[in-house]
């Protein structure tokens, strides 16, 4: 198993805008998929034209992301190979967060979302031509009370665990294959606060009361 990568925290704006772009961050983690890859690769994957790509590698280079693979070690000639940079990245905490960053990281987080459903729903409609992997779509829905301290260990807990079954290229066996991992948590409504809101919407002046029909309700 290959060592834990470092911890990294984006809390400047500069940095944290060279990730954030739309097109920088899809090259991004499809050069976290490939491990390493030209601009030329990038683009073609992507469908995105070849001098933008090297461009945005060239920035995502600048900023730490990545890093051009040694010419030793890549042996492809005078293409220029590029891979990223081992680290486990964090955001601030969002108390931590300020008035400008704050939108930056929200905005990249929808996009990550929303992109993560898409894709899994995509490859689930097309499981039927994966053979045995047709069974690797895997996930879980639950809930624990848990303090705010406890929910940061099981986090940290989790990226252990991630960590613990990450390969290096001299390490992967015959069978393996990449696959995808997304962890999210969140605290759930608070009961009280939901009803004093309820409460409030119907105490509203003006506010009209639905009709016993629409609310289903017998007469």
């Amino acid at each position: 198993m290959s060592e834990e990568p470092g911890l990294r925290e984006i809390a400047d704006l500069a940095t944290l805008k060279a990730l954030s772009h739309p097109r920088r961050y899809q090259i991004f983690q499809q050069l976290s998929l490939l491990g390493s890859a030209t601009s030329a690769t990038l683009a073609r994957e992507l469908g995105l034209n070849t001098g933008a790509t090297s461009y945005h590698l060239r920035e995502l280079a600048r900023h730490g992301f990545i890093e051009e693979v040694p010419k030793d070690a890549q042996a492809h000639g005078r293409e220029r190979w590029w891979r990223v940079v081992p680290a486990d990245l964090r955001f601030p905490e969002r108390s931590r967060q300020s008035a400008e960053i704050r939108p930056v990281i929200d905005e990249m987080n929808r996009r990550a979302y929303a992109a993560d459903v898409e894709l899994f729903e995509q490859l689930r409609q097309q499981s039927d031509n994966l053979a045995e992997w047709a069974d690797a779509f895997l996930y879980s829905r639950g809930s624990m009370r848990l303090t705010l301290d406890e929910l940061r260990s099981f986090f940290e807990e989790y990226i252990a665990l991630i960590n613990r079954y990450k390969r290096t290229g001299d390490e992967v066996p015959d069978g393996t294959r990449t696959v995808l991992t997304r962890f999210f948590a969140f605290p759930a409504p608070d009961p009280e606060q939901s009803v004093a809101e309820n409460a409030e919407s119907v105490d509203r002046p003006g506010a009209a009361c639905e009709p016993a029909s629409e609310r289903n309700e017998s007469p």
